[in-house]
């Protein structure tokens, strides 16, 4: 586990859930009426931001429905940081043009991810070779499409880069959390022994000290959590809250060292609900994270981080 929170391998922002689509699958309930914060609350939580980011990835929602504060964010961004850090934006690509990308370009995003290459999303892929063509036309890299998701993937800060993915069986979609749309909708992944938690983007070395898999935090809009899909509660408020602060209160917690190692069912051994408990909830509720919820519902309290009803062991 880190030590130093003020330097972070992996932020992962979503500063928004406006989105020009409404994809079935959606975990944060993204859309035409998507949550949203304000210019003044994305300027606040850049200075909560760590000193120190390797790679930062702006999301949504779809960022470029936001482009006004977007491109604020980015210009604040290029203050604090200057080119030090891996500034990526992840989109579904329909809005996107030549004005919008030479203007993204200059504002510093080194990485464009097109995250719409499924079934759910609106063009279902169909934009690719055009957004292709678009991309070559600026000398950009497609020496690396593939996601991100290993840690000892690096891309060059000195050429623009970009890739395809969606929600694809195999990854996301194939453990698609239940939250959000996704719960609504019916298609959230109905496998107890399907351990999201234990891969980027699930909580496993949010805290650092994993080899394979870079450290990653996620901020859905202000909540600071150790995953994607986001705990019951957050760990924090990074428009109030320094990230790196955060990080280090709950680093204190042996329940946050299991969701380090990516073991949800391990994380309440500390305070008396056992492994076995857990994996029997987890087995009636047929979704790890749907444990995840339950556990900081009734067994765990996140602002004190204390556990609740102590006297009552599982």
């Amino acid at each position: 586990m880190k030590k130093n929170f003020n330097h972070c391998e992996s932020v992962y922002w979503v500063f928004t859930q406006l989105c020009n689509d409404k994809c079935d699958h959606c975990y944060n309930l993204s859309g035409p009426k998507g949550e949203r914060i304000t210019e003044e609350e994305c300027l606040s939580i850049i200075d909560n931001l760590p000193d120190k980011i390797d790679r930062l990835i702006l999301s949504g929602g779809e960022p470029l429905a936001e482009r006004k504060i977007l491109y604020s964010i980015l210009d604040k961004l290029k203050i604090k940081y200057k080119d030090k850090t891996q500034i990526m934006l992840q989109t579904n690509g329909d809005l996107l043009n030549e004005e919008i990308l030479d203007t993204l370009i200059e504002k510093g995003v080194t990485r464009f991810d097109i995250a719409s290459i499924d079934r759910y999303h609106k063009f279902a892929g169909k934009r690719k070779d055009e957004i292709t063509k678009l991309f070559l036309s600026r000398n950009m890299s497609d020496e690396i499409t593939e996601p991100l998701v290993v840690k000892n993937i690096y891309l060059k800060k000195d050429k623009v880069s970009f890739g395809f993915w969606g929600a694809t069986e195999d990854m996301w979609l194939g453990g698609n959390w239940a939250r959000g749309r996704a719960l609504e909708k019916d298609v959230w992944k109905k496998d107890p022994l399907h351990n999201f938690c234990a891969i980027l983007s699930g909580a496993r070395g949010f805290l650092g000290g994993e080899e394979d898999i870079p450290q990653e935090v996620s901020i859905q809009l202000w909540k600071i959590n150790p995953c994607c899909p986001g705990t019951k509660y957050p760990l924090g408020d990074a428009r109030k809250e320094k990230v790196a602060d955060v990080l280090e209160r709950v680093s204190k917690s042996k329940i946050f060292h299991s969701l380090n190692k990516g073991d949800a069912w391990k994380m309440g051994e500390s305070i008396g609900v056992t492994e076995k408990y857990a994996k029997e909830r987890t087995n009636e509720l047929k979704n790890v994270c749907l444990w995840c919820d339950e556990f900081f519902e009734n067994h765990f309290d996140m602002n004190k981080l204390e556990p609740k009803n102590k006297n009552k062991i599982k």
